[in-house]
């Protein structure tokens, strides 16, 4: 299953060690990660609505959207929270241990 990772980046200082720690746990089950944390679209210099763009559509390909604990504290990943809900996305919450 492909999955995308949702959660607080903007303004978050650790946010990368967050997102790798959850890519290690969903490769482990056995999943596809879909981090946008770590992928060559995390150009210095994007706005954060063109970034958001390139994320929706990792939403697109993704089975599954993976939500940090943190997700509600972002503007962005509340966002794709609603895309993925009228996608039809199974949804996941880390650390909460529950889908939708």
């Amino acid at each position: 299953m492909k999955v995308y990772i949702a959660g607080k980046i903007t303004g978050h200082e650790n946010y990368k060690s967050d997102f790798k720690k959850a890519e290690l746990d969903l490769k482990l089950k056995g999943h596809k990660v879909l981090n946008p944390a770590d992928t060559v679209a995390r150009i210095d210099g994007l706005k954060h609505e063109e970034y958001l763009h390139i994320c929706l559509a990792m939403i697109d390909i993704a089975d599954e959207v993976a939500f940090l604990p943190n997700w509600k504290e972002s503007k962005g990943a509340k966002m794709e929270h609603l895309y993925a809900r009228l996608k039809g996305k199974e949804i996941y919450y880390m650390g909460d241990g529950g889908h939708e």
